[in-house]
C-alpha cells in the first residue's frame, strides 16, 4: 500500500476511478474549485486543487488516505462540515491508494520529492 505514482498500472486505476468520482468537483486536471480559500455561503469550502498549487502534497500519505477514506468531517470532529464524502464503503483501500497514486504521478518531480520527505 502506499502512493507509487511510478507503477502505471496503479496510476491507470487511479484516473479512471478520480474521473469517475472525483473529478466532478476538484476537476478533470486536478484545478480544484473556484476561490477554494474561501468559504461557500453555507460555510463550507470549495474543493481544493490537487496539482502542485493545491495543498494536497504538504499532507503525509497516510493523513490524506484517511481524509479520502473516512472523510475530513471525521478527521476534523467538532461538527466540522464538508462537501467530502467520506470513501469508505465506495472504494477499497487499494482504490484509494491507486487514486492517490495518480494525483501524485501529475505533480512535477520536485513537488514529489518534498511530499516524499513529508511523508517520511
Amino acid at each position: 500500500a502506499g502512493m507509487d505514482p511510478d507503477d502505471a498500472r496503479k496510476v491507470a486505476l487511479g484516473a479512471e476511478i478520480y474521473a469517475e468520482h472525483c473529478a466532478a468537483c476538484h476537476g478533470a486536471a486536478l484545478e480544484g474549485q473556484p476561490d477554494w480559500r474561501q468559504r461557500l455561503a453555507n460555510g463550507r469550502l470549495p474543493a481544493p486543487p490537487h496539482d502542485e498549487t493545491g495543498h494536497t502534497w504538504h499532507h503525509p500519505e497516510a493523513q490524506l488516505f484517511d481524509l479520502t477514506k473516512f472523510g475530513p468531517a471525521a478527521l476534523v470532529g467538532g461538527g466540522y462540515e464538508s462537501d467530502m464524502p467520506a470513501y469508505e464503503g465506495l472504494l477499497s483501500d487499494e482504490e484509494i491508494w491507486a487514486v492517490l497514486s495518480y494525483i501524485k504521478s501529475r505533480w512535477p518531480a520536485e513537488i514529489r520529492t518534498r511530499h516524499d520527505q513529508i511523508t517520511r
